[in-house]
C-alpha cells in the first residue's frame, strides 16, 4: 500500500495501481479515454492529465497523465487546480474538432461516456471553424453498425479486438490526423465477441444495430438484472424493454465471471423474447377442432387431464429455472418426473455433479480461469460452446508475458510491452478434439483423434503422473511422448486446469479429465489444479440435481403402457429424438400437455397448449457450470401493456393444476414460497433462500428502481391503448419496482444491479461508482451462491478407466460426431431472427481423406439416411478429422440428439 497526496488530503491506495485508477477507487473523478480496466494504459488521448508536486515546498509542479503514472508512496498530486482543468478542456476541445454536432440524432446519446466527459470538463464551446475530416462508414454485419466520423482516436478498439480478443479482420489504418479504424474492406466482423466495441468505444462509432431497429434513448427503457440463457457460463446481462419489447442487452458487471465483456450471442440473440412472437392464449385442440380457452377452462381440462389418465409422466427442461423444473416434478411425483436429457447427456450430468458435490478438486470462475499458466482442454470446441471461456482462456495464455514484465518491475497497467512479448512468449494450452477448433492458434499442440482416441491419450498422461493406474498399452510412440511432455508440464506449472464437459455427449472424456486431475491433487498435493466441466444449457446442473429418468425411459414408459400421459415443460421433444419417433409419440395428442413461450414443433403438435412466461418475462434461478446459483428478474410485466392474454409462469400453471387436483388452498403465492418449499425438500438448495434477497427487501423503505430518475414518457407507453395512465404493476415475486420511482445508488446489500447509472456518468462506465475498487469487487459482493463448498459431503472418487475402443471397421460405414457453431447451436436462439441471418448453413463435415476417395469436391453435394429421415447436405473438408467420421450440427433443427454416435452404411455424392 502506498500514501499519496490529492489536493492535501492524504489517501491509503494499492501501489499496483496508476494514478487514475487510484483516483477513481477513490470516488474522485478524473476524465479519461483511452484506459480502461481491462486494456490497461496507452497515453494516447492525454485527457487524463494532473499537476504533479516534487514535494511540499513545490508550488509549480508539472503536468502529467495519471493513467501512465504508478501510485508511489508520497505522491503529492492536485487534481482540481487551474493547470490541470484548463489543459483537460483543452484537450477535449481539441478531440472534438473532428467530432460531429450530432448529439441529439446519434445513438450514443445518453449512453456515451464522451458526452459524460465533455460535461466533466464542463467544455461547452468550440472554437474550431473549419471543414471537419469525414469518413466513410463500413458495413460489419447486421450486429454493428459504424460511424467513424465521431472517432477521437482513443485506440480501446483496436486494442480490445486484436489485443485482448485476438481479433484478425479489424485494424486501424492511416496517420497523423486521418486515423481509421475499421477493416480492410465491407465485411462482417468474425470475432465471437465484437458487440464489446459498442461499450468499450467511448463514443458513438460503434453501435447496437439491433437496437437501431427500434431505437429509444437509455432513459426510456426499464432495467432488470437477469443471467443468459444461451450455455452454461451464466454471464451478468442487463435487458432494457420498451413498449413491451425487449430493445438492448448490456454486461452487467460481475467481476468473478463476465466482468467487462459478454458473447455476441448474448448481447443480440434476444428478438425471439418479444411479445408478439410467442403464444399468448391456452389451446385445446384434437383431430376434430381446435378451441382458444380462457383461464379457468386451461385449469379445468388440466384437472380432468389427471382424472382421466392414471399415470401422467413430467418432461422438464435444461432451459427452464429451478422454480419451474421443481413446480413439474411436485405435480407429477418424483417417479415420474424426466430431466428431459439424453440417457447419453444424463450419465454426464451424473458424473459432473458427483464430482461437484464431492468438491475435492477446485472449480474456478469464469475470471479465475484466465489465472492458469497451463491448460489442458479435453473433447471440448470452446469457442464455439461456450465463446466467453474461450476469451477467458486466450488470457491466461497470454499472461505470461504480463508476469514477466511484472517480476522485472513493469506495472500490470502498462500494457504495451506485455503486448509485443505475449506474441513469442505463452503460457501452454493443449487441446484434444476431433476437428480444427479456432484455439489452435494458441495451442502449443493439437491432438485430432476420434473421443475414444482422446481418451486413450489423456489416460496415458494421467498414467504418467500416477503409476497405480493402469498402463495404456498399444499406445504410439509419439504419442506416449507427448503424453510424458504434458504430464510434466501440468506438473511443473503453478497452476494447472482441465476443462472438459459433456458436448461430445461421452462420458468417457470426463472421466478421463478427472482422473487427471485427481492424480494431479494426490501425487503432488502442494499443487493446485483446476476443473472445469461445461454443459450444454444455463440451468443443466440445476436439472441434474432433481435427478429423474432420461428422456428415452419416459418415452419407454409411454411404449410399455406403464404410463398414458405425457407433459412436456418448456421442451421440444424434436431437439432430442428423431422426426419419425417424434411423430409415433404425438399420433394421440389428447394424452399430451405441453407449455412453452415458444412455437415449437411440440407445442404446435400438443393437445393442450399452455403459454408461459419466457425468462424475460418471469423471475426465476439457474445453476451455471461452476455450481453458481443466480437469480434473473422480471423485465417487464407483459399485462401493462395489454390483458387479452393468458400466460403466466410454468411454476404458476403447474401449481395451480395440482391445488385443483388435491383440493387444497394455493400456497405459492410468490417466488418466495417456491424457493422455499424447494429449499426444504432438497437442502444443498437452501443457500439460495439464506443468501439471496427477498421480496421483503427494501433500502429505506424502497424497492430497487428498474429505470433511471432520467426516465421520461411514461404517459405514451399505453396511449395505443388508452389516454388514461394505469398505475405501474407490482411485482410481489422480487424486491424490484416497475418504475423510476425507487432506490437506484450503490448499496452495500443490493448486488443485483439493474442498470449502470450513477449522477454525471451515463455510460457504462458508470460501473466505477458501483466497484469498491475500479475492475474489482462491487459494493455489494458478488451476486450469486456457490452450492458446492467445503460442507458438502464427500464422496468417492472413481478412477476406473473407461475403454472406448471401436469394435466396427471404418470403412464399413459412418460414425456420426457432432459440431458446433456459436450461432445455431444454442435451441432458443435458433428462433430469434437476427441471428438466423447469421447461422452458417449445415454442411456434412469429414475429412480430406474421405473426400479424395468419393471424389468429391468443394460444392459437393451428399446424401444419406439416418434414423428413418433422408439428408442432403453440402461437405466441408476438414484437415484433422478422422476418416470414417461425419460431423452434422447437432441440436440444430432437423438434427435432433439422437443422432450422436448414429451409424450410416451408405452415403454418396448427390447428382443433381
Amino acid at each position: 500500500m502506498a500514501k499519496i497526496y490529492i489536493d492535501g488530503v492524504m489517501h491509503i491506495v494499492n501501489e499496483s495501481d496508476n494514478l487514475l485508477q487510484s483516483c477513481l477507487s477513490l470516488g474522485i473523478d478524473i476524465p479519461y479515454f483511452c484506459w480502461h480496466p481491462l486494456l490497461g494504459s496507452l497515453g494516447a488521448c492525454r485527457q487524463c492529465a494532473v499537476t504533479q508536486y516534487n514535494n511540499l515546498e513545490d508550488r509549480q509542479g508539472r503536468l502529467i497523465m495519471s493513467c501512465m503514472t504508478p501510485s508511489i508512496d508520497g505522491t503529492i498530486i492536485s487534481v482540481n487546480n487551474i493547470e490541470s482543468t484548463i489543459f483537460r478542456s483543452t484537450i477535449i476541445e481539441l478531440l472534438l474538432t473532428n467530432h460531429p454536432h450530432d448529439c441529439p440524432v446519434c445513438e450514443e446519446g445518453g449512453h456515451c461516456h464522451l458526452q459524460d466527459m465533455t460535461v466533466m470538463v464542463k467544455h461547452n464551446i468550440r472554437n474550431y471553424r473549419f471543414r471537419k475530416r469525414t469518413h466513410k462508414n463500413q458495413y460489419l454485419g447486421s450486429f454493428i453498425k459504424h460511424e467513424m466520423n465521431r472517432c477521437i482516436t482513443c485506440y480501446r478498439c483496436v486494442r480490445y479486438y486484436n489485443d485482448y480478443a485476438d481479433g484478425t479482420d479489424f485494424g486501424v489504418y492511416g496517420s497523423n490526423n486521418n486515423i481509421y479504424f475499421g477493416r480492410v474492406e465491407d465485411g462482417v466482423l468474425e470475432n465471437e465477441h465484437s458487440g464489446n466495441l459498442i461499450e468499450l468505444c467511448p463514443t458513438g462509432v460503434f453501435t447496437d444495430k439491433t437496437h437501431s431497429k427500434k431505437y429509444n434513448r437509455k432513459w426510456d427503457m426499464q432495467y432488470s438484472p437477469s443471467i443468459c440463457q444461451n450455455c452454461s457460463i451464466g454471464c451478468n446481462i442487463s435487458i432494457g424493454e420498451r413498449y413491451g419489447e425487449i430493445r438492448r442487452i448490456e454486461n452487467r458487471y460481475h467481476e468473478k465471471i463476465n466482468h467487462y465483456l459478454i458473447c455476441d450471442l448474448g448481447r443480440f440473440g434476444y428478438s425471439h423474447n418479444n411479445l408478439i412472437t410467442r403464444p399468448k392464449n391456452p389451446v385445446y385442440s384434437n383431430n376434430r377442432y381446435s378451441k382458444i380457452l380462457n383461464f379457468h377452462e386451461a385449469i379445468n381440462i388440466g384437472f380432468n387431464f389427471f382424472k382421466k389418465f392414471k399415470r401422467v409422466i413430467g418432461v422438464g427442461s435444461i432451459r427452464a429455472s429451478i422454480e419451474n423444473n421443481f413446480a413439474l416434478q411436485e405435480l407429477v411425483g418424483r417417479n415420474n418426473f424426466s430431466n428431459g436429457m439424453s440417457n447419453k447427456e444424463q450419465t454426464c450430468m451424473q458424473l459432473i455433479l458427483e464430482f461437484l458435490k464431492n468438491n475435492f478438486i477446485y472449480t474456478p470462475s469464469l475470471r479465475e480461469i484466465e489465472s492458469y499458466d497451463v491448460i489442458l482442454v479435453l473433447g471440448e470446441d470452446l469457442t464455439q460452446t461456450s465463446a466467453r471461456v474461450a476469451l477467458a482462456v486466450r488470457q491466461a495464455v497470454k499472461k505470461k508475458s504480463q508476469d514477466i514484465n511484472y517480476s522485472n518491475g513493469i506495472p500490470k497497467w502498462n500494457v504495451s510491452p506485455s503486448v509485443h512479448m505475449s506474441e513469442s512468449v505463452k503460457n501452454s494450452l493443449f487441446i484434444l478434439h476431433t476437428h480444427e477448433n479456432k484455439l489452435d492458434d494458441i495451442s502449443e499442440w493439437s491432438y485430432f483423434a476420434p473421443i475414444d482416441k482422446q481418451v486413450n491419450f489423456a489416460s496415458a498422461i494421467a498414467y504418467e503422473l500416477n503409476k497405480n493406474l493402469p498402463e495404456v498399452l498399444n499406445i504410439d510412440p509419439l504419442l506416449k511422448e507427448k503424453a510424458l511432455l504434458i504430464s510434466h508440464r501440468l506438473i511443473s506449472s503453478k497452476k494447472t486446469l482441465i476443462i472438459s464437459g459433456s458436448h461430445s455427449y461421452d462420458v468417457s472424456i470426463i472421466q478421463a479429465s478427472i482422473n487427471i486431475a485427481h492424480s494431479i491433487k494426490i501425487h503432488y498435493p502442494n499443487h493446485h489444479v483446476g476443473t472445469v466441466f461445461l454443459t450444454p444449457s444455463p440451468n443443466s446442473l440445476g436439472v441434474a440435481l432433481f435427478g429423474g429418468m432420461s428422456i428415452e425411459s419416459a418415452l419407454e414408459e409411454i411404449q410399455n403402457k406403464k404410463a398414458d400421459a405425457i407433459i412436456f415443460m418448456e421442451y421440444d421433444l424434436y431437439r432430442s429424438i428423431s422426426q419419425h419417433d417424434c411423430d409415433i409419440v404425438f399420433k394421440n395428442k389428447e394424452n399430451i400437455i405441453t407449455l412453452d413461450h415458444q412455437y415449437t414443433e411440440t407445442y404446435k403438435k400438443s393437445g393442450l397448449t399452455l403459454p408461459v412466461k419466457n425468462f424475460t418475462e418471469s423471475s426465476g434461478t439457474v445453476i451455471n457450470f461452476e455450481g453458481r446459483a443466480q437469480r434473473f428478474f422480471q423485465v417487464y410485466d407483459p399485462y401493462f401493456y395489454g390483458d387479452n392474454y393468458c400466460f403466466f409462469e410454468s411454476w404458476k400453471w403447474l401449481h395451480w393444476m395440482k391445488s385443483k387436483i388435491d383440493n387444497t388452498e394455493i400456497s405459492w403465492t410468490n417466488l418466495d414460497d417456491v424457493i422455499s418449499s424447494y429449499s426444504k425438500k432438497y437442502t444443498i438448495l437452501n443457500k439460495i433462500k439464506l443468501e439471496e434477497l427477498s421480496s421483503s427487501f427494501r433500502v429505506h423503505g424502497q424497492k430497487i428502481s428498474r429505470s433511471s430518475i432520467r426516465s421520461s414518457g411514461r404517459t405514451s407507453l399505453r396511449s395505443h391503448i388508452d389516454v388514461h395512465e394505469p398505475r405501474q404493476p407490482v411485482d410481489n415475486d422480487t424486491m424490484f419496482a416497475f418504475s423510476m420511482e425507487g432506490y437506484n445508488q450503490p448499496h452495500e446489500s443490493v448486488a443485483h444491479i439493474p442498470f449502470a447509472w450513477f449522477p454525471g456518468w451515463n455510460s457504462p462506465q458508470a460501473w466505477n461508482k458501483f466497484q469498491k475498487k475500479i475492475g474489482k469487487d462491487l459494493v455489494s459482493g458478488n451476486s450469486g451462491v456457490r452450492l458446492f463448498t467445503e460442507n458438502t459431503i464427500k464422496t468417492k472418487i472413481d478412477l476406473s478407466i473407461i475403454s472406448m475402443s471401436q469394435t466396427f471397421k471404418e470403412e464399413e460405414y459412418w460414425y456420426i460426431i457432432p459440431y458446433y457453431h456459436l450461432f445455431g447451436n444454442e435451441e432458443l436462439t435458433q428462433y430469434s431472427s437476427i441471428i438466423r441471418e447469421n447461422i452458417p448453413i449445415e454442411y456434412a463435415l469429414m475429412s480430406f481423406e474421405d473426400g479424395e476417395k468419393l471424389n468429391l469436391k468443394k460444392d459437393s453435394i451428399v446424401e444419406f439416411n439416418c434414423l428413418n429421415k433422408n439428408y442432403r447436405l453440402p461437405i466441408q473438408l476438414s484437415k484433422y478429422l478422422t476418416k470414417s467420421h461425419l460431423g452434422l450440427p447437432l441440436g440444430r433443427k432437423g438434427f435432433p440428439i439422437s443422432l450422436i454416435g448414429r451409424k450410416i452404411k451408405f452415403l454418396q455424392e448427390c447428382i443433381t
